[in-house]
Formats: structure tokens, C-alpha cells, sequence
């Protein structure tokens, strides 16, 4: 074996891609396989997701329904066993703030975040979130601790 005779794997090494619009002597000059006019043959062209040839496309023929409220607002639900659980790894110790559930990635910055009340707390905690539910701020308070709204 020498640098002279080396040689791809049988298979490995595909013919060359085919040249098109490169003259008409080539055999795949003039309309570069392409056809002759309509949108698929301009340069620029890229087929949109959904399109149907003109025909009207499904998204527009179903017919909407519902409602959006524009003010909704969404919450982040963390849920007492939740807490309890991060307290019996030692994460945290009295009081729970917006700052320590990003920390621990139970929320993002910018989120609201509602306390839920599944599970069980046994830990004393004051809690400051943006919401509690009534079983969660009840089982807070009944383990000795503060649910304080922001």
C-alpha cells in the first residue's frame, strides 16, 4: 500500500452531482431541468409550508372558533411536596422567595408563581409568592409558617 494507489471503500464515495445550467453542450443547459416557467422553475423559489398548489389551503378553510383573553395570565404552579422536598435536601431552610425557587429552576425570573397544594408540608416556611391556593396557604399556616402575597 503506498500513498499512489489508495482507494475509498467500495460504495462509500458517491458519482459527482450533476451540473446543471452550465451550457447547453452539457446536456442540462437552458432550463437547468427545471421545466419551463411557473413559480418552481425562478430562482428564489421556496414552496410554503401548507401551500396547495393555489388551491385554498385546509388552514384557511376550517373555520375558527374560541377566544383568547389578551389579559390572561399564567402561573407557575410549585407544589408543597415540592417544598418539602427541597427542604429535606437541605436546599432551603425558613423562607421561600421568589429568588429561591429560580434558583432551584421551579421557576424562571419573570415568571408568576402560585403555590398548589398536593402533597404535604411538615416544615415551617414563609413563603412569598405572586398566589396561593386555599389548601396550600391553610397547610403553610398549619405547620406554623407565612404565606405572604407579593
Amino acid at each position: 500500500m503506498a500513498l499512489n494507489n489508495l482507494k475509498p471503500a467500495a460504495g462509500s464515495v458517491k458519482g459527482a452531482a450533476k451540473r446543471v445550467g452550465r451550457g447547453q453542450g452539457s446536456g442540462k443547459g437552458g432550463t437547468a431541468t427545471r421545466g419551463h416557467k411557473g413559480a418552481k422553475s425562478r430562482s428564489g423559489y421556496s414552496r410554503k409550508i401548507g401551500f396547495e398548489g393555489g388551491q385554498m389551503p385546509l388552514q384557511k378553510r376550517v373555520p375558527k372558533f374560541g377566544f383568547t383573553n389578551i389579559n390572561r395570565k399564567e402561573y407557575v404552579g410549585v407544589n408543597l411536596d415540592k417544598l418539602q422536598e427541597l427542604v429535606e435536601n437541605g436546599k432551603i431552610t425558613d423562607t421561600v422567595t421568589m429568588d429561591v425557587l429560580v434558583e432551584n429552576r421551579l421557576a424562571r425570573r419573570n415568571d408568576l408563581v402560585k403555590i398548589l397544594g398536593r402533597g404535604e408540608l411538615k416544615a415551617k416556611l414563609n413563603v412569598t409568592v405572586h398566589k396561593f391556593t386555599a389548601t396550600a396557604k391553610a397547610a403553610i399556616e398549619a405547620a406554623g409558617g407565612e404565606a405572604a402575597t407579593l
